[in-house]
């Protein structure tokens, strides 16, 4: 039957995130959060490895959902088009979420103690998008083109998260597509060089 469970993913998040705000993240210990949730501190290892993790909710199952979003894409569609398609259909949550994913995302994103944790969930996520360009393009992940689209699909979501916590009242979204269009406007009408515009004028 194994172990009953005495909490859970969410009732850990909601309490941790609860001592973020009121304590500061560095502030918060396991032991607070394990006090908050009302277990012991061993029980916050069969769901969390770290603190670190929290903010991060169940990243293994969120990045199992991206390769679901990826198998379900049209064959016929477009590789980088493809990548961003399936990263906005990625980042659609619930208004609803508790903690809400502004304030999880902010948390992550300019907290300075998560940011070498952070690294290590970004590669995760790139990979994802390199073993689908692979599949795409035939070869490995680890190859130059496969590695350097999920570097550039990283930089399309991080650049859309920046802009949409500066104005949280957009569409995420609508951010994350307009990244994505500014991408590709990119490849449709390269800036020129200095010389070039000079020319010009």
């Amino acid at each position: 039957m194994g172990r009953p469970e005495v909490t859970s993913h969410a009732a850990i998040e909601q309490a941790a995130f609860t001592l973020f705000r009121e304590r500061g993240f560095d502030a918060t210990t396991l032991e607070a959060i394990a006090a908050e949730v009302g277990v012991g501190r061993r029980t916050l290892f069969r769901y969390y490895r770290s603190k670190n993790d929290i903010p991060w909710g169940q990243f293994d199952r969120s990045l199992e959902a991206f390769r679901e979003i990826f198998r379900a894409t049209p064959p016929d569609l477009d590789l980088r088009a493809a990548i961003g398609r399936a990263i906005v259909e990625f980042n659609r949550f619930p208004d609803d979420a508790s903690p809400s994913h502004e304030e999880r995302m902010r948390l992550i994103l300019e907290t300075p103690a998560l940011q070498a944790h952070s690294a290590l969930r970004y590669a995760e996520w790139r990979r994802v998008i390199a073993e689908y360009a692979a599949r795409r393009l035939g070869g490995s992940p680890d190859d130059v083109a496969p590695r350097l689209l999920g570097y550039v699909g990283l930089g399309v979501a991080l650049a859309a998260y920046e802009t949409w916590l500066a104005d949280p009242e957009q569409q995420l979204t609508a951010v994350i597509e307009a990244s994505v269009g500014a991408l590709r406007e990119l490849d449709v009408h390269p800036p020129g060089r200095p010389d070039e515009e000079s020319a010009r004028s």
